[in-house]
């Protein structure tokens, strides 16, 4: 699972994808899509002829990321039960495949998918990338088709047997879930119940740059570490957020630089809570690995992770009143 930074170094790679649409022209699937969301920033004609720059720079990075992703497969036929886009792709495919493309895991099944990340209260509130869902069938209750939302009532969907990925209108989702890591806003507060917590200052800016709370940072610092950079667990676990070597080696942390560190764990928190939906989650999976929530489907039935995880968000409170 990835986070605000790792979703921000695929746009590149993703606009590469998309540089030519057979019969659109250069970027032209891309930018007609992007206009419908609302991510173009102008509906002049001149912004039609300027690059894709134009649109990232209007949306969220991780908002633009995946109305991108989506949109490189529009003309994919429909296939029920499809995963692989040489084939052919159903409508939960699709969407897991656009999210793996900017690194993020979710569900295999629209029904499961409609339980990751968090809820949107309604229509009003939607944001491009976030999965609306739809209950079509009469024959059974529950969600049953799923779609990716563009902005201004339009959606991307693999609609049914027959049809291929397309743009259509959005109608009246069922439900409606925002997996995307959500950005701090800009008014942040500076330290708040911060002040006088070490590294404060790390905390609140890392905190700011992947859309986390600095409070859990500093209560996961105190619980792993003691907020001790040089601290070594017996299993060898390094530094002030007791990374392994190789998670800190996967992460591109310096586990005994306070400042890489903490910037590390916000990031991969980041990560694990747009995975799994819920810091409590997300904090497990710190304390025991991703795996072991997934097995579990909750917090482990480890005792040492289930106080971790009560310690933590203890501090958290007591840092953030």
């Amino acid at each position: 699972m990835e986070g605000l930074t790792a979703v921000q170094g695929r746009i590149a790679e993703i606009q590469s994808r998309l540089a030519t649409f057979a019969g659109g022209g250069p970027n032209a699937a891309w930018l007609d899509a992007a206009s419908a969301a609302g991510l173009m920033g102008t509906t002049a004609p001149a912004a039609a002829a300027g690059s894709t720059a134009t649109a990232a720079a209007a949306g969220t990075s991780a908002e633009t990321a995946v109305v991108q992703a989506a949109t490189g497969y529009l003309g994919v036929p429909y296939l029920w039960g499809g995963t692989d886009p040489a084939k052919g792709l159903d409508c939960s495919g699709f969407t897991q495949r656009v999210f793996a493309d900017v690194g993020i895991t979710i569900p295999r099944t629209s029904s499961q998918q409609a339980t990751a990340g968090t809820a949107v209260a309604s229509l009003a509130d939607a944001r491009p990338g976030d999965l609306v869902f739809f209950d079509n069938s009469s024959a059974r209750a529950g969600i049953d088709h799923v779609g990716i939302y563009l902005g201004n009532g339009k959606m991307v969907a693999a609609p049914q047997e027959g049809d291929v990925v397309k743009v259509q209108d959005v109608g009246n989702p069922t439900v409606i879930r925002r997996v995307l890591p959500t950005a701090a806003p800009s008014s942040a507060p500076s330290g708040g119940g911060l002040a006088g917590v070490p590294y404060a200052d790390l905390f609140t800016s890392a905190a700011s740059r992947y859309g986390v709370s600095a409070p859990v940072l500093a209560g996961m610092a105190k619980v792993e570490s003691g907020f001790d950079p040089g601290a070594v667990s017996p299993a060898g676990a390094q530094g002030l957020m007791q990374f392994m070597p190789a998670t800190a080696a996967g992460l591109g942390v310096r586990p005994m630089d306070p400042a890489s560190a903490v910037d590390g764990a916000a990031r991969y928190l980041s990560q694990l809570t747009a995975r799994f939906g819920s810091t409590d989650l997300a904090l497990a999976a710190y304390n025991a690995g991703p795996t072991a929530v997934a097995n579990a489907g909750g917090i482990p039935a480890f005792a040492e992770t289930q106080a971790y995880v009560r310690k933590v968000n203890a501090a958290a409170a007591g840092y953030a009143s």
